[in-house]
């Protein structure tokens, strides 16, 4: 099995385990770099915190993002519209994303972030703009 694919397992593992441990849409285009170039940065999107900031910019680790989707994007506990309801992101939230993998392709976009706003979850980058440099792979 390709190293790729058991760290994606084991990232699912662990975030459907920290969900469980914490009991615990409108298109738009993701602004990431979907290529083969894992450490490629994207665009910031021009937009300001307005003391909404939940990243932690001390912690070189995690990444921002911006969600899209007008309805809210829906966050789950694996990278896929199967995958078990966690919460709601409302439209417009900043969002602080640890990494991201390929999942069920969204809209044209094969990658979903792993979140940690306080649950693991995850969303569709396809429905969330980097602010800043794209995510580490998972």
């Amino acid at each position: 099995m390709a190293l790729r694919s058991i760290l994606t397992r084991l990232a699912i593992a662990a975030a459907g385990g920290a969900l469980v441990a914490l009991a615990a849409t409108t298109p738009a285009v993701a602004n990431d770099e979907w290529g083969d170039d894992p450490g490629a940065s994207s665009r910031n999107d021009g937009w300001g915190h307005h003391g909404e900031h939940h990243g932690d910019h001390q912690n070189p680790r995690l990444y921002e993002g911006r969600v899209t989707a007008r309805g809210g994007l829906i966050l789950r506990g694996a990278p896929n519209r199967g995958g078990a309801y966690i919460r709601t992101a409302p439209y417009g939230s900043i969002v602080s994303i640890f990494c991201k993998t390929p999942g069920e392709t969204i809209g044209g976009n094969p990658l979903w972030y792993l979140l940690t706003d306080g649950t693991w979850a995850w969303g569709a980058a396809r429905y969330i703009d980097n602010i800043g440099p794209a995510p580490r792979w998972c």
